[in-house]
């Protein structure tokens, strides 16, 4: 399940997406047209930054706006950075790999199961983008246009 953090970076990157190659984009912007709390924002937008999805200018006529065209940013690429792992189980994680206590992979009918739930799921979100998600949004409206 995608956190309400997850939740609130996919409707802040869709304001960009819809701003790519306008300049950047004020924080308080985004947080006023896409309803997401101010400081909740901040963080996110920075962890994005971090992350290489962004760039900020400081100062007049600053803000933040995409670090690459939004067609080149898989879905999956933000889930991993703001809520971690894609897989349902450590031991069939590609980037977060654990091996889970008491459990022999190869024996085991749920690890087996768990991989081909991640083998499909990333299939999707590996393949989607940034632009397919405001593409898909303007259809449907999800993201508060």
């Amino acid at each position: 399940m995608l956190s309400k953090k997850a939740q609130y970076a996919f409707r802040a990157l869709s304001h960009l997406v819809d701003k790519f190659d306008q300049g950047p984009v004020l924080i308080s912007e985004i947080s006023k047209k896409k309803k997401i709390p101010l400081k909740f924002l901040e963080n996110i937008l920075l962890e994005m930054r971090k992350a290489g999805f962004l760039e900020s200018k400081k100062g007049k006529g600053g803000g933040y706006y995409l670090a690459k065209n939004p067609s080149k940013i898989p879905v999956a690429a933000i889930i991993r950075v703001v809520d971690g792992p894609i897989a349902m189980l450590p031991c069939v994680s590609l980037y977060f790999y654990e091996r889970c206590k008491n459990c022999d992979e190869k024996h085991c009918g749920l690890h087996d199961i768990m991989a081909g739930v991640r083998d499909a799921t990333l299939h999707i979100l590996e393949n989607k983008n940034l632009q397919d998600l405001v593409r898909n949004s303007s259809k449907n409206n999800i993201f508060g246009k």
